[in-house]
């Protein structure tokens, strides 16, 4: 993307820089944001990606565990247009993803605006612009930059931000306690004893590490949980459940699903694991919540390596007390209590986007608002939805931005009123290399 021109001669070291940008501004440099430039890119729309941390796919850089691999097989979570490579295993680890996101951002020439916060977003009924707030902490300098678009896409996806639940005592617990997201290795814990809040696939997979690094976990199931073995005789449980979903209702694929995991794990009720009453892909299509694909952790409930406890009543000094009265010592809690979406603390927009921060509109109808706003990767459904979001997304903007291309020769500059003390510089980007 190229610099046009640029109006204003001042030192830029005290101004307020002002972008306006021929072409959607898309906030988040994860796998959502990447298909969408990508495809924008085989459009020959020009954008710009905005990205708060100094990498691509900060989620999986910088928050994930050591030991961390693709939960299901690499032909559902390839982007469009670049297919994995052909020598990468079925269930690709944390590195390899890592590299083919940065491979795929270089193929497309994705370059995203590094270490910039998007603090506002809003649409300007006036002059039909949106208008989005960021401060850049490039170089080392805090500066503010403001962004003027005709679309903006959200791509910050479903998990921006850490859920820490605030249980009564933690603060005087006095061992370790540290989110999921801050994990890495079971290496330093061994021989502790460390309480997993949480049962979901990161909960199972980080209490399995535990115990692979000699500690002592217990994990706590304080709701009923779906867990589905990873494959069947070899077959992926998951693409099963695609090629079933194609041919059958979804009541009657539950119902398999459930016989094949009875089948394969056993009653799984009698560890602690309590089944939903609904099935597992009806739960996964309206609350959005996964089931455990299993991948040696009930192995080690069943032998009594990872212990399972029910709900948390309240912290003490080195200890926990659970909701059934019994007492246990911990060294160490690791809040394995998900993530939530961080739209609703800067998008400046209700009609779209509800207060939890998710389309309004279910899939596969929640990737469209008006006036230009869009949203990637907010489907529960992994990275085939965002793939899927990302695609429509691309074709209806490339629809608009070549029709405004043919109306118009050259794009008007939106009057912008200064509120601020400090000037203003302003840049404007529209070419595509």
């Amino acid at each position: 993307m190229e610099n046009l021109f640029r109006l204003a001669d001042h030192d830029e070291s005290s101004a307020r820089r002002c972008v306006v940008v021929n072409g959607p501004v898309i906030v988040g440099a994860g796998p959502s944001g990447l298909a969408t430039a990508a495809l924008l890119r085989d459009q020959g729309v020009p954008f710009v990606v905005l990205e708060k941390t100094d990498c691509i796919a900060s989620l999986w850089q910088k928050r994930t565990y050591d030991r961390l691999k693709l939960h299901l097989p690499k032909q559902f979570c390839q982007l469009p247009k670049l297919p994995f490579p052909e020598d990468f295993p079925e269930y690709p680890t944390k590195s390899q993803f890592i590299g083919y996101l940065e491979a795929y951002a270089r193929r497309f020439d994705i370059n995203p605006q590094f270490n910039e916060c998007v603090q506002s977003a809003r649409y300007d009924e006036t002059s039909g612009w949106w208008h989005v707030q960021t401060v850049s902490t490039a170089g080392g300098s805090r500066g503010e930059v403001e962004y003027l678009c005709r679309w903006l896409v959200v791509a910050t996806g479903e998990n921006a931000e850490c859920v820490t639940p605030d249980f009564e005592g933690l603060a005087e617990f006095g061992g370790d306690v540290m989110h999921a997201c801050e994990y890495k290795s079971g290496e330093k814990f061994a021989e502790k004893k460390v309480l997993v809040v949480g049962c979901g696939n990161s909960g199972m997979e980080l209490s399995l590490d535990l115990c692979n690094h000699d500690a002592l976990p217990a994990m706590v199931i304080r709701d009923s949980v779906h867990v589905l073995p990873r494959e069947v005789m070899g077959i992926s449980t998951f693409g099963l459940a695609v090629l079933l979903m194609k041919r059958l209702p979804l009541w009657l694929v539950d119902k398999l699903l459930l016989i094949l995991a009875w089948l394969v794990l056993g009653n799984v009720e009698k560890y602690g694991l309590k089944r939903p009453l609904v099935g597992p892909m009806e739960l996964k299509n309206t609350k959005g919540k996964t089931p455990v694909l299993d991948i040696g952790a009930l192995a080690k409930i069943r032998s009594g390596e990872i212990k399972v406890v029910p709900g948390i009543k309240k912290f003490s000094p080195g200890q926990v007390e659970l909701v059934n009265g019994e007492k246990h010592d911990v060294d160490s809690v690791i809040l394995a209590t998900g993530y939530r979406s961080n739209v609703p603390y800067w998008l400046k927009e209700s009609e779209f986007f509800s207060k939890e921060g998710f389309p309004k509109s279910s899939f596969p109808n929640g990737w469209k608002g008006n006036s230009g706003l869009y949203a990637v990767g907010f489907t529960r459904r992994g990275l085939c939805g965002a793939s899927s979001d990302a695609i429509n997304i691309a074709q209806d903007i490339g629809k608009e931005y070549k029709e405004k291309e043919m109306g118009q020769k050259r794009t008007s500059t939106p009057t912008h009123r200064n509120t601020h003390d400090s000037p203003i510089s302003w840049t404007i980007l529209g070419c595509t290399k």
